[in-house]
């Protein structure tokens, strides 16, 4: 190996390692230029406040795409989770957290068996999932607004309290995406993720659980998007099927993509997803705040994201982008 190739590998390594952070200090900095009053306005809190649901769905997005799967019904599993929270906050008080992430985390543990036992693309699989969760949270609230009649202070103090002008709920986001690095790169449940996303056929002849460690990528997608839900109740207290919430799934596969994860499989690091996230919620507030004009600014979102992924991404897989 030549030294220009070796220098050319290292340069891979640092641009997907450092990456994710550059481009949205970058983002931030010309924010921060173009109107100075951003960060010392709230701008970051606002930051924060926007990017947590999504972080968190994109965590749980992440690990699907590790195993080189896709969920795209954890979004809505979020949404319905917030429903059910706010259904179920008042009869239930501190139960209610607990039962609604163990009914979506079993959602997610669905479709992790079914996509193993049936060999149905998960594309296709979670593509059926996600207009059943839609359904369903349609029927559930009847097409109307759930509002938390009681007990919301459960829920409440996730954006109530802060830390140095962030909500704590983004603190604990924060602490979820580095205990899951830490699982997916010292464990051997981990390190067995990462082998199926890189080549399926050689885990299971290494004698990986391949069955087991999929529907575990799918229960902690399902997981996370319940985490998520219970921030949408917290912010809003209130939940419907097209309120606040209904529209992460975009958003957490881009912020999982500037990441760095790879859409092939095998490669992810959750620290740089919070770095994903926070750009993602970036685009639009900076957008509104250096005066784009609204009609424009879908526009201007789809052709940053685009740019954030093509600098962030790793080529290294097999030299192959699906």
């Amino acid at each position: 190996m030549t030294a220009i190739s070796i220098g050319a590998a290292r340069f891979g390594q640092m641009r997907h390692a450092l990456g994710p952070a550059a481009i949205f200090a970058g983002l931030l900095a010309l924010v921060a230029l173009a109107v100075p009053e951003f960060l010392g306005g709230g701008g970051p809190s606002i930051i924060a406040q926007q990017a947590t649901p999504i972080l968190l769905v994109a965590l749980g997005q992440c690990v699907v795409l590790q195993i080189g799967s896709i969920d795209l019904s954890n979004a809505a599993t979020g949404l319905f989770c917030a429903i059910l929270s706010a259904l179920t906050l008042g009869p239930l008080g501190v139960a209610s957290p607990l039962l609604c992430l163990a009914v979506v985390t079993l959602i997610g543990v669905g479709n992790g068996l079914v996509l193993v036992y049936t060999q149905i693309p998960s594309f296709a699989l979670t593509l059926g999932t996600l207009g059943v969760m839609q359904a369903a949270s349609l029927v559930v609230t009847g097409s109307n607004v759930v509002y938390v009649m009681d007990n919301m202070d459960v829920v409440a103090w996730l954006f109530a309290v802060q830390v140095w002008t962030l909500p704590v709920a983004f603190y604990i986001a924060v602490l979820l995406a580095v205990a899951l690095w830490a699982f997916l790169r010292f464990t051997a449940s981990g390190q067995g993720l990462s082998a199926i996303g890189y080549n399926e056929r050689a885990a299971a002849l290494s004698g990986q659980p391949v069955r087991a460690l999929k529907v575990l990528a799918f229960g902690l997608s399902g997981f996370f998007a319940g985490l998520a839900g219970l921030c949408v109740i917290s912010i809003s207290g209130a939940a419907s099927s097209i309120g606040l919430g209904s529209d992460l799934l975009v958003p957490s596969i881009a912020a999982a993509l500037v990441g760095g994860t790879a859409i092939t499989g095998g490669l992810c690091n959750p620290v740089n997803v919070v770095f994903g996230a926070m750009f993602v919620a970036l685009i639009p507030v900076g957008s509104a705040a250096v005066g784009v004009d609204p009609q424009a600014q879908s526009i201007v979102y789809g052709g940053v994201l685009v740019v954030a992924v093509a600098a962030t991404m790793s080529r290294s897989r097999n030299a192959i982008v699906k």
